[in-house]
């Protein structure tokens, strides 16, 4: 059987770094979870207990700790990738240039997206007049007053 995944021992600047995270909770959930994990694992708790204490899988708390083995406090940030890979190949891009410059083209290289000054839009109808026929669509819904909410 395997030897338990436990970090390793914490120096007191990554102790207090990891509890000021956990204090404040005002970091990123990620980071939070992940400092939760380590402080966990450093006071002596197993892999399934931190995993159901954090709501992980227990192979994403033995990844985090293990990371935190090789590179350090550098494992609470989250490695978000790019993106997926490129989809159009450049001979891809040659083919439809052409097409794309002459739809552009037949369209006008000016031509207007939203309605200007002297062209009248159309008015929109209001659902009283769209749902006349139905009396209860058709009459006002009363407004509830509602207090405003500090934002503080």
């Amino acid at each position: 059987m395997a030897e338990p995944v436990r970090v390793r021992r914490l120096t007191d600047q990554e102790g207090q770094k990891l509890q000021q995270i956990i204090r404040r909770g005002s970091t990123s959930p990620v980071r939070y979870r992940r400092a939760m994990m380590l402080l966990a694992s450093a006071g002596g708790n197993r892999v399934p207990v931190i995993a159901q204490l954090v709501q992980a899988d227990e192979d994403t708390v033995r990844e985090v700790i293990n990371r935190f083995k090789e590179i350090g406090p550098a494992c609470l940030d989250p490695r978000w990738a790019g993106g997926g890979p490129r989809l159009l190949t450049p001979d891809d891009e040659a083919r439809n240039a052409p097409a794309a410059a002459a739809r552009k083209a037949s369209a006008g290289a000016n031509a207007p997206l939203q309605p200007q000054p002297d062209q009248p839009c159309e008015p929109m109808r209001s659902m009283r007049s769209q749902h006349s026929s139905n009396p209860a669509i058709g009459r006002a819904c009363p407004v509830e007053k509602r207090r405003k909410m500090s934002t503080w």
